[in-house]
């Protein structure tokens, strides 16, 4: 009975025992084995599973030392009772309810449906697939794995386990809020008291904490158009007017339009999603334009370390001498998407009212990732994952913009000097959901254009190529059978 309970996949990473030990005790929290019986013992267990004895007896004195075993003499291994106890009784049967009319009517109850907003929307199996143009992932293979490992290895020792174990309250890692006034800020010209530094979990975190604190009243925001889509959506559930403002080649466009707004949100550096940087001079009229038409600049300061033709720009923070600019950013797009780690730099008062705020929601980002990430920032691990991720991800940018330009001879050509990603103007009567659905059924992953804009209308012939995954030499074949698709769809 037990062996067909243990799940053995010996191509798999974690080691049998580990496999052995974590079925047997899914199967007691189950309350699949008697208790008063001994389970089988460890030469017919390893017998059955194909797998030495030495390695289910291994497992099972590691589950006798986490109290889901013990042990008695001459009769063999047994279910401890104790480890079941407390837990809340089953019931008998499982109520089923007829009368659905009963049930809340939960649709009736919301006062906001963000499961109904335009998503940015990535398939989770994208390694499956040849030729994996999407944006936002990491290659795995490009994982600092050993030099992680060795700031969680230090993260864990006694007197870091102190400080990250105790509650404190709404307090980020002194460590972390260190590195970045210290290591990061001044690389993009800005600088910080740690007063002025809040820890988030990504940037769409930074942004919703600030949107609870500063809409309300008829408050406006301006925003790029095209522009970030889940910055759009955030704003849509916090303010009541969010204002589309035409980008150009040099970013968002400063004009009267930005006389009547209380905040702007930007994306200076690498315009989400058209890449293109904006110059100093449109940096110093957008900041002329806030200090005379009083409003604030939110700047989320996307893909700065990805400059491959000019220097980067310093960001527009480092230009305002008046504290009009709120300053967020990402540590994770880097490092690795998943271990969601960002920040926000604004003035002591707006900070202490997000660390309020966060408290309420979240209290802080887990303290542990913050030590391991402080680790990994001041032992230079992270700028030599910057430099070497720097040098391949130029390669690529250059032949996928090459290839881009060969197979794909619609695109306007942007002045763009980086980023990892490329927008795409395909010809006026192509449909890029149409084009999404066929390239995926020959293998190519693409992402939607129209998504980005906020008109009802929008245009259809614009998509995302992205190139932080995708092998260098799959690029020009996967973008040569793009081009081919465009063509089929656009000459039927």
């Amino acid at each position: 009975m037990l062996e067909q309970l243990i799940k053995i996949d010996k191509g798999a990473t974690e080691n049998l025992k580990d496999q052995i030990k974590q079925s047997i005790s899914v199967a007691i929290l189950d309350e699949l084995i008697v208790l008063d019986k001994p389970i089988p013992s460890s030469r017919k267990l390893s017998t059955a599973l194909k797998v030495s004895r030495q390695t289910v007896m291994f497992a099972f004195e590691e589950l006798v030392d986490d109290g889901y075993l013990i042990s008695k003499e001459r009769k063999g291994y047994f279910v401890n009772p104790s480890i079941l106890s407390g837990r809340a009784m089953k019931p008998s049967k499982p109520k089923l309810r007829n009368d659905e009319t009963s049930s809340p009517q939960w649709q009736q109850r919301f006062t906001k449906e963000p499961s109904k907003q335009i998503n940015i929307l990535k398939p989770s199996d994208w390694q499956k697939f040849p030729y994996p143009f999407t944006s936002g992932q990491i290659d795995p293979k490009t994982f600092p794995i050993a030099e992680w490992r060795e700031c969680s290895k230090q993260a864990l020792n006694v007197l870091a386990v102190n400080d990250w174990t105790s509650d404190t309250l709404d307090a980020d890692d002194p460590q972390l809020i260190e590195q970045i006034q210290q290591r990061i800020l001044p690389r993009r010209g800005v600088w910080a008291k740690p007063e002025e530094i809040l820890i988030t979990v990504g940037t769409q975190n930074s942004l919703y904490i600030l949107s609870n604190l500063l809409a309300g009243n008829g408050r406006k925001i301006a925003m790029e158009n095209p522009g970030y889509t889940d910055a759009r959506n955030i704003f849509d559930i916090h303010f009541d007017h969010v204002i589309p403002q035409p980008v150009d080649k040099g970013g968002i466009v400063v004009n009267s339009q930005l006389g009547d707004v209380d905040y702007v949100y930007v994306t200076p550096s690498h315009q989400w999603p058209t890449s293109v940087t904006m110059p100093i001079d449109r940096r110093e009229k957008l900041l002329a334009k806030a200090e005379q038409e009083d409003f604030i600049i939110i700047e989320d300061d996307y893909e700065i370390e990805t400059n491959y033709i000019e220097e980067p720009v310093a960001a527009l923070k480092s230009l305002d001498d008046n504290g009009r600019v709120i300053y967020m950013s990402s540590l994770s797009k880097f490092l690795a998407p998943g271990l969601r780690m960002g920040f926000m730099v604004g003035p002591k008062a707006l900070i202490d009212e997000a660390r309020a705020l966060r408290r309420l929601m979240m209290r802080h980002p887990p303290l542990n990732t913050q030590r391991m990430t402080a680790l990994f920032l001041s032992r230079g691990h992270y700028e030599s994952l910057i430099n070497r991720l720097w040098r391949i991800y130029k390669s690529k940018w250059h032949i996928l913009t090459e290839a881009i330009e060969r197979y794909i001879p619609s695109n306007e050509k942007l002045p763009i000097n980086g980023g990892t990603s490329c927008w795409v103007r395909g010809p006026n009567n192509l449909d890029c959901r149409i084009l999404q659905k066929l390239a995926k059924e020959h293998g190519i992953l693409i992402e939607l254009g129209d998504i980005a804009f906020s008109q009802q209308i929008k245009p259809k012939n614009y998509f995302r190529i992205g190139l932080t995954v995708i092998p260098e030499h799959k690029i020009v074949p996967g973008i040569k059978l793009l081009g081919q698709l465009i063509q089929d769809i656009t000459l039927r």
